[in-house]
Formats: structure tokens, C-alpha cells, sequence
């Protein structure tokens, strides 16, 4: 048996060697330099040590830490206010850029100010309290977070526990859902790393589009969730009326997120959740007559667990569900993709790349249903990214199985 190997952080405190367990949900590494930190250290020296890439341990007040981070992040996003021929010649760079370099340039800055921002450390205790001045007692948002307690002191980036806490209190509040307004309860309680359904035009899409024929003529009919997430589109079908609902995910948060969710809403007894790698295995659940997908919508690398949600290396996700569809849909079955172009319109993916795929998987579009985003990066014209989002669309593909008769 493989001993698990669990990551330490070192550093030296009053002329003695320390060591703590290292918590890093998006896997980042426990940095290599580490000093002491306090109420003393200006915003501008903390500043240039995370910017070099070495670490603050926090010994002072838990409150002036929080304001040191705002301090940092202020100065990562600060503009040039000055007119200087490289700041010109920057802009002007920029300006050329293609919207696929665009893209590009924008993840590395902001992964760039992730890491500055993630160097502000602080000190756990075995059941999760924050042992420093005027902290708050977050150990429930750490349990929820961790699952259970530990068993040794560890160390966080600041900004992650502000991240546990933030994704708590989501947890605890809900996401209301209209398209669920004529459900039990209809809201959505997203937990820590499970993407939070807060973007609702594609919920819009699912719950609005007409049922195929196929379905409203059978008897019992079967819908598939691939990679339900929340549980959220497995329970707007329920509400649609289908008595069965097989949702699948490959994440245990997601699958204990979703459970809870089904509980809440009352639907626990039509959606059966299912730890699987896209599709449910054929021999146990056999075909579906209607199988609903909502893949990551942009083929990049992800760099944390929550961006799985929205980042699909390679499109492997959709053309794993794109390929899988024909064997796993009853005869007359429809297949409904939940897409955005926002991918072609940053050059990362063509549309004619995107039908290919759907045709060399046996497949053919039998209709689709298109919406605006909503959001409010679609209109805001200092976003890095505003020229694609502004002309992002939602669509609901509409896929069948070609005949061969």
C-alpha cells in the first residue's frame, strides 16, 4: 500500500526549526521561503516579499491581516497613472493582441496575482481554530471545507480560508432558483469547490425548452445527468416531471453536495446519484431517453478544483459526452448540450471543429435554443475579455442519433 505522503511547510521561528502540515486545495506547492510577519511589516514590504515569492507567516493581529491582503491586492491591480513610453507601448501590445492571446495573458496575470496574494499565511490549529488575536471562530466553514478534523496544526494561504469561509456561508444561504419556484424549496446550497449555479441562463434553457415527443409518449422515461455538479439540472428535471433521474459525477463533494440538495428539494427518490466517469455503466442502468450535459465551456487547464467547472483541457469532457451519446440514448432519445461560444470567440475553439465532432460521433443537431448571458462582466467594458463576452451565447443543442437505416 502507497504510504500518503502529506505536505509540510518549514520555517524558522526564534532560531528553531518548525514545521506544519501544508493545506492547499488548488495544490499549490508550500513555498520554499518563509519570514515571520506582524502589524509591524508596511503593506509595501510585505508587498515585494510576495511578489518574490516569499511567504508571510502571520503572528500578528488576525484582523490587520485581512486589511494587508486588500493592501496587496490593491497594489497588484493598481493602473499605471504615469504616461511613459513603455506603458504606451504595453498598451498598445495589448491592444493588438489576439483574442486568443488575449485570453492567455489575462490567466497568467491573474495566476500571477493569485500566487503574490496567496503568500499572506496563517496558522490552524488542530480542530481548525485560528490561533491569533481577534480572530473569528470559522472551525465549522473548515470542517465543511476539510471534511473531518485534523490531527495536527497545519498552515493556509489567508486568502484560502477567506475562501472556505465565503464558500460556507453560500452554503449555508442557498442560491435561489426560479426555474425550481414550483418545487418544495427552491434553493440550490452549493458546497466549498462545487461551482455555485449562479449563472441562470443556461437553468433557463433546461427548464424552458419543449420536451422531445419521444419523451411525453413514454411511460417512464429515463434522464441521464452528466456531471451534475449541484444536482441542480438533475432537479429542474424532476420539476419538468421525469420520475427517474440518474446523475452522475466523478467529485465526492459534488455527489455529497448534490445529495444534500435533492434532500432539501424533495426530489431524493427520482435522482439517483452516481459516482462515474461521465455515462452510467449500460449493463446496470441501461439507456436514457433523454441525457443532459453541462460541460466546462472553455479547452484550458485548470488551476484549482473549483475551476473544473469551468476549464476542459482539450475539450476532453465534450467530446467524451459528444462520443458516448449514441450508444447510451434510447432509440428516438435526444441528447441536450449546454454550451457557450464564449470559446470561439476568444479563438480557443471553431465553431466548425465543434460540428465535426458532433457529426463523427454519429450524431446530428435536431434543433438548438440560444440565450444572452446576463452577467455582469457581459457589460462591462474594463473587463479584459469584454470584446468575447459581450458577444457570448448559450445555447441548448438539441442532438439525436443519425439513422442508419
Amino acid at each position: 500500500m502507497t504510504e500518503l505522503i502529506i505536505p509540510q511547510i518549514r520555517w524558522v521561528e526564534n532560531g528553531e526549526p518548525r514545521s506544519a502540515q501544508w493545506r492547499s486545495e488548488n495544490g499549490m506547492p508550500a513555498p520554499r521561503r518563509v519570514v515571520l510577519a506582524d502589524d509591524t511589516m508596511t503593506a509595501d514590504t510585505a508587498y515585494r516579499f510576495a511578489c518574490e515569492g516569499t511567504a508571510l507567516m502571520w503572528r500578528g493581529d488576525f484582523q490587520n491581516a485581512r486589511q494587508l491582503l486588500l493592501a496587496l491586492a490593491r497594489r497588484a491591480d493598481r493602473k499605471p497613472t504615469k504616461v511613459t513610453k513603455k506603458n504606451q507601448a504595453a498598451a498598445a501590445k495589448a491592444a493588438a493582441m489576439s483574442p486568443r492571446d488575449a485570453f492567455n495573458a489575462h490567466r497568467l496575470s491573474q495566476s500571477q496575482r493569485a500566487r503574490m496574494l496567496a503568500m499572506v499565511l496563517v496558522p490552524l490549529n488542530a480542530d481548525y481554530s485560528v490561533p491569533l488575536r481577534r480572530a473569528p471562530d470559522w472551525r465549522e466553514a473548515c470542517l465543511e471545507a476539510y471534511a473531518q478534523a485534523s490531527d495536527a496544526d497545519s498552515v493556509v494561504s489567508l486568502r484560502e480560508l477567506l475562501g472556505v469561509v465565503g464558500a460556507y456561508e453560500w452554503h449555508k444561504k442557498g442560491v435561489e432558483i426560479p426555474e425550481l419556484r414550483d418545487a418544495d424549496y427552491d434553493r440550490i446550497h452549493p458546497r466549498y469547490g462545487v461551482f455555485s449555479p449562479i449563472r441562470g441562463e443556461y437553468l433557463n434553457l433546461i427548464a424552458n425548452a419543449p420536451l422531445p415527443a419521444h419523451i411525453i409518449a413514454r411511460d417512464n422515461p429515463v434522464v441521464f445527468d452528466i456531471g451534475t455538479g449541484t444536482g441542480v439540472l438533475a432537479a429542474i428535471m424532476v420539476q419538468r416531471g421525469a420520475p427517474r433521474v440518474i446523475a452522475t459525477d466523478l467529485d465526492q463533494r459534488a455527489l455529497g453536495c448534490a445529495a444534500e440538495n435533492m434532500a432539501r428539494i424533495g426530489c431524493e427518490s427520482q435522482v439517483t446519484l452516481l459516482e462515474a466517469d461521465l455515462f452510467p455503466p449500460l449493463a446496470e442502468f441501461g439507456k436514457a431517453d433523454l441525457i443532459v450535459c453541462n460541460p466546462p465551456w472553455l479547452p484550458a487547464r485548470p488551476s484549482s478544483p473549483l475551476e473544473r467547472a469551468i476549464y476542459d483541457p482539450e475539450s476532453a469532457m465534450l467530446k467524451g459526452f459528444l462520443n458516448g451519446l449514441v450508444a447510451h440514448l434510447t432509440q428516438g432519445g435526444e441528447g441536450w448540450l449546454i454550451l457557450s461560444d464564449l470559446a470561439e470567440h476568444l479563438e480557443l475553439r471553431r465553431r466548425d471543429e465543434l460540428m465535426g465532432w458532433i457529426a463523427a460521433a454519429g450524431l446530428k443537431v435536431l434543433g438548438k435554443r440560444d440565450i444572452r448571458p446576463q452577467h455582469s462582466k457581459a457589460f462591462d467594458p474594463s473587463d479584459a475579455l469584454f470584446a468575447a463576452r459581450s458577444a457570448e451565447v448559450t445555447s441548448l443543442w438539441r442532438l439525436g442519433g443519425i439513422s442508419k437505416a
